[in-house]
């Protein structure tokens, strides 16, 4: 079998429902029934954690129905660039372009890091060989130009099998595929194209975990959720000031930034004009208060109690922009962004 052509799977939509009669949303902010209605789509990393915290909020508040689409981050951006949606879900700061979208549909926004992930390199526990692997070994395997030439593990290390390789990673309209490819190829979507992709991470889990040869790289919450079913590639960036040798993703490695460049904040991302809304305020508010517990429950990296009140004074100061300025930026942390920001 040779490497399997880019698959986009049709992403999964996740209505997260309270009520029975609920209908679409409105400008005001209500479905069909009248009832209140919170609406959030975009990014597959995020959802678990925006679907815990629907589900928690909801336990006090249900005249208020929320719901939580997957379309990834790509599309949810786009979605809420056009006003449809009242929360982007997002596994990476908004970009150049999407800001441009929103400013010109007059979509004021508020960023808001939620929790920290890491991208896991994954392999079929058979996979006996595939103890580590270097950065340079990763954009060896992902470059542009290995496609249809780079087909064989040996040919990333030669003491790897002489036996194909099928990889399984992110869809393009995923978050997680733009990190992975501005961390490992130096630009975003700058990426072979020839392997499975889905903007579901459990279609890669399924994947991955069904075919010894396999090799994918997928959210950090996905492996652990997946760990009897995946086998974990420690990832060396040989970088000494980032500490020797490969390091694998856990909550302390992603938590200080030490798995590098494979550790990265998650967002959700608020329209100015719905968080004036009541539902919504009371929802985001809810977000932030219960985050710290609430990440964990679903295998993510909380951002820490002085991190969260910063970003929870930049909703209630309704602190519009990116701290990002529109950039991924690889390796620098949430904290290190919003004191500058504070500063300034």
């Amino acid at each position: 079998m040779l490497l399997s052509p880019v698959r986009h799977v049709a992403p999964l939509v996740v209505l997260v429902f309270t009520l029975a009669a609920c209908g679409g949303s409105s400008s005001s902010g209500t479905s069909s029934g009248g009832t209140a209605l919170v609406t959030l789509d975009g990014s597959s990393t995020v959802f678990p954690i925006s679907e815990a915290v629907a589900e928690e909020f909801q336990k006090s508040n249900q005249n208020i129905n929320v719901t939580v689409g997957i379309s990834g981050t790509g599309g949810g951006f786009q979605k809420f660039c056009r006003g449809e949606i009242d929360i982007s879900d997002a596994s990476r700061p908004i970009s150049a372009s999407e800001v441009a979208a929103c400013t010109k549909s007059g979509i004021e926004f508020i960023e808001m890091p939620v929790a920290y992930d890491g991208i896991a390199i994954a392999v079929n526990p058979k996979a006996a060989w595939a103890d580590k692997i270097t950065v340079a070994e990763l954009k060896t395997l992902w470059a542009p130009d290995a496609q249809a030439k780079v087909k064989k593990w040996n040919q990333i290390r030669a003491t790897w099998p002489d036996r194909e390789i099928h990889l399984f990673g992110a869809g393009v309209d995923s978050g997680t595929y733009d990190y992975f490819t501005e961390a490992i190829n130096g630009k975003a979507k700058a990426s072979r194209g020839d392997f499975t992709s889905s903007e579901d991470d459990n279609v890669l889990v399924q994947g991955i975990s069904s075919d010894e040869l396999a090799l994918g790289f997928l959210p950090f919450a996905y492996y652990e959720e997946n760990a009897e079913r995946l086998k974990l590639v420690p990832v060396d960036d040989e970088k000494a000031d980032n500490g020797a040798g490969p390091m694998l993703p856990s909550p302390d490695s992603i938590k200080t930034g030490t798995y590098q460049p494979l550790s990265r904040p998650v967002f959700i991302y608020i329209s100015k004009k719905a968080a004036e809304r009541p539902e919504v305020q009371k929802f985001v508010e809810f977000y932030m208060k219960n985050a710290e517990t609430l990440v964990r429950e679903v295998n993510y990296v909380g951002l820490g109690p002085e991190i969260y009140g910063m970003v929870t004074d930049r909703f209630a100061k309704r602190h519009t922009g990116s701290v990002f300025s529109g950039q991924n930026t690889v390796g620098v942390t949430i904290d290190q962004l919003l004191n500058k920001e504070r500063a300034q």
